[in-house]
């Protein structure tokens, strides 16, 4: 953790922001910390009468210490984090549009500002995303004698010959705790499921959605073409590691995998997830949000800053320095068009068809523990997808209706 802070004139500041914000870092050298200690000496120089005061933390404490601040009536200004759903629930929070320009507010890449919005009002802002795409490993591929999957069928056609070469995970599947939501989504999606229907209710044992379980159950997992692991005790980052290790064939990624493969000498290589018949009609796309907190009373002071860190620059240096996307129409454009960005096109491209977790439901924090605490039992020996989905259906509906 560390705090980052203006020292004002003194201490006789007219008003100091207290934002807390996650660290997308991996250590001290590429800390958010110095993301913000810059960001805020540039906004204090021109704005004498405001102190920003910083303090990040790692993605494993952040969520936790701002409910901390929050359940003992000292919430932070400004909190960039995980999820806002709760608090706007709870009506802690301000409405983007009570905070932001109108221009700023209108730069929003429109999904991301939808995923915002609880009762069609927005409080979420978002602050950073990312898609996935199907990553490869290009000497297994050549040796096997293989060319990138676009259907289902496709997929474990290579999955065989990857293991028929001896690859330790021929396609990695990490149904485990840590982000079994994500890559469930993913799947569900290429299937033409997904979590919810049209109307934004779960649907999570849908037809499509036992479908796309009893295939991969089947088809992939059954097969021992899912690597010496159990899907439900693999979890992402082991599977990044092996990926990065040379013991991947194929796995769904998001953009920090290229920088891991990189550093390891691992050449790869990136297409659109397949779907059952052909390219996934959607890919997941993953936000993190910001939100202003109204107890303090710092709406003024807090939306002029919140627009200086929307600014098309800074969107644009945090997305760079983290290998993440843009949130805003104007740094995806200038992102698109540029050269040094080139590595980022296929998670950009994806981002138009991509669809989020419905974060603005309340409910969603529990069913998201459910997935990760059950799905893997669906693609066990003997497991049932159709129970397994309907068990989490169930308590998605009592979730739903407890909201």
């Amino acid at each position: 953790m560390g705090v980052l802070g203006g020292c004002g004139d003194g201490g006789s500041s007219d008003v100091t922001l207290k934002l807390v914000a996650a660290d997308y870092g991996n250590g001290a050298a590429d800390s958010s910390e110095k993301y913000w200690a810059d960001l805020v000496e540039r906004y204090e120089a021109d704005h004498p009468g405001v102190t920003v005061d910083v303090s990040v933390h790692s993605w494993t404490d952040v969520d936790r210490k701002v409910k901390e601040m929050v359940d003992a009536g000292d919430p932070p200004d400004l909190a960039q984090i995980g999820a806002y759903a709760d608090y706007a629930a709870d009506g802690l929070l301000y409405k983007a549009d009570d905070l932001l320009s109108i221009p700023v507010q209108a730069d929003f890449l429109s999904q991301l500002a939808t995923a915002g919005e609880v009762n069609g009002i927005q409080y979420g802002m978002p602050f950073a995303s990312s898609t996935r795409v199907l990553f490869y490993n290009k000497e297994l591929f050549a040796e096997a004698g293989i060319t990138p999957p676009t259907t289902w069928d496709e997929l474990a056609a290579n999955a065989e010959a990857l293991k028929a070469e001896g690859v330790k995970y021929p396609y990695a599947l990490p149904l485990g705790p840590e982000e079994a939501q994500a890559e469930t989504m993913q799947w569900l999606l290429s299937g033409g499921g997904g979590y919810t229907d049209l109307m934004g209710t779960y649907s999570i044992d849908s037809v499509e959605n036992v479908e796309t379980f009893n295939w991969l159950k089947n088809e992939l997992v059954g097969k021992g073409l899912t690597g010496p692991v159990a899907p439900g005790e693999l979890d992402r980052a082991e599977a990044f590691a092996a990926f990065a290790a040379g013991d991947v064939g194929m796995l769904n990624g998001h953009p920090s995998l290229m920088e891991m493969a990189r550093k390891k000498g691992v050449e790869y290589g990136m297409v659109p997830l397949p779907g059952a018949d052909g390219e996934s009609r959607s890919t997941l796309g993953v936000a993190d949000w910001m939100m202003a907190f109204k107890k303090n009373g710092h709406r003024d002071e807090a939306g002029e800053f919140l627009d200086f860190v929307y600014s098309e620059k800074n969107v644009l240096d945090f997305s760079r320095e983290y290998d993440l996307l843009p949130v805003t129409n104007s740094a995806s454009r200038t992102m698109s068009a540029s050269a040094q960005d080139k590595h980022l096109k296929p998670f950009l491209d994806q981002l138009p068809t991509s669809e989020l977790y419905p974060v603005g439901a309340n409910s969603w924090a529990t069913v998201s523990a459910e997935i990760k605490k059950r799905i893997g039992k669906a693609v066990a020996p003997g497991g049932s997808p159709a129970s397994v989905l309907g068990g989490i259906q169930a308590t998605a509906t009592r979730a739903e209706n407890a909201e």
